[in-house]
């Protein structure tokens, strides 16, 4: 079990498969399953799917170059099994109390040199909560890693293709002694509470809240180790996903953890007035819903997005005007 004062990162999958030996795949894989899922998308090779990870990771997909493959999670690496070649990354690595904050630029740094990954790499990402990939994917667009992807659907969609796993002990990449570019490359991509407060002010900018509507009314915060319910007054509901469960991100995903079709999360953040012109931060309650949308919105080409690393998390405990009631008031139908 994880400690109570963080959210649980080792999410079942269903359905459960048994970790069967390595195997080699057919020779031949349609090209139709090697492609882009959207490829409408203005980023849609860094989403990529199951096929294309496993031709990648069988050495069938010349012209990558250098590539890193990570699982992501927290704590210690886990024993149910992992693709072959992945590495490993740990979250509590990433992030840091009280709020669960991005760690200090020159702690992040450390970990993607220790791991072999410098601005010109290739890293693909994936995990058993796709959250957890997500928010290190954010944390390495923001480092300025050039090229940063996702396997869509994360390990369920592994499993889902039939594709094997191992019990190996996870890959270690020979690590990196220079990031090879200034660091952080793209310090806009994520703000702090001075700036949040700020966008409340501008005409221009808006906070999405990517929490579930009974977080965003107040009826609830979501999380064991939040007491404060409510929202920060002013920003936009940009949905998230089941009520009462943190790790749901239904509102964008099938039910197979699959992105949804960009026009349909297009379309409702559109009814929302979250436009692609606006200058845009995404917040959660801690960061991990919020790199999902940002992540998405990155993959969509919105030109200026952003995370509000605090969150709810530490804009309720940080915040002398936060008022409980402020939320429920502006829900009320």
């Amino acid at each position: 079990a994880r400690s109570s004062a963080r959210r649980w990162c080792d999410v079942s999958i269903a359905p459960q498969h048994d970790v069967r030996p390595e195997m080699q795949p057919p020779n031949t894989v349609p090209v139709l399953l090697l492609q882009p899922t959207q490829p409408a998308l203005l980023r849609s090779q860094q989403l990529v799917t199951a096929a294309w990870l496993n031709e990648l990771t069988a050495g069938r997909l010349p012209g990558v170059g250098t590539w890193r493959l990570f699982e992501v999670d927290c704590g210690l690496p886990g024993v149910q099994g992992r693709i072959a070649t992945a590495g490993y990354m740990d979250m509590y690595r990433l992030e840091q109390r009280p709020h669960w904050n991005k760690v200090a630029d020159a702690a992040l740094l450390q970990v993607l040199l220790e791991h072999g990954i410098g601005h010109d790499s290739c890293v693909i990402l994936y995990s058993r909560n796709m959250l957890a990939a997500a928010r290190a994917a954010h944390l390495m667009l923001y480092a300025g890693v050039s090229d940063v992807r996702l396997l869509d659907g994360g390990l369920t969609a592994w499993h889902a293709a039939g594709l094997p796993l191992t019990r190996s002990a996870p890959n270690r990449y020979p690590a990196t002694l220079a990031f090879g570019a200034p660091f952080p490359a793209r310090p806009e991509y994520m703000i702090d509470i001075a700036q949040a407060r700020s966008y409340l002010r501008r005409t221009d900018a808006t906070l999405v809240s990517i929490r579930s509507w009974t977080e965003y009314c107040g009826m609830t915060s979501g999380y064991s180790y939040i007491d404060a319910k409510g929202d920060i007054p002013g920003a936009r509901w940009g949905r998230a996903g089941i009520d009462g469960d943190v790790d749901s991100m239904s509102a964008f995903q099938h039910s197979d953890g699959t992105m949804l079709p960009h026009q349909d999360i297009a379309r409702f953040w559109r009814e929302a007035g979250i436009l692609p012109g606006q200058q845009i931060a995404f917040y959660c309650g801690t960061g991990w819903r919020a790199s999902m949308a940002f992540f998405y919105a990155w993959l969509m080409g919105f030109p200026n997005i952003s995370v509000y690393d605090g969150g709810w998390y530490e804009w309720s405990s940080l915040s002398p005007d936060y008022r409980p009631e402020s939320s429920s008031l502006r829900c009320a139908r």
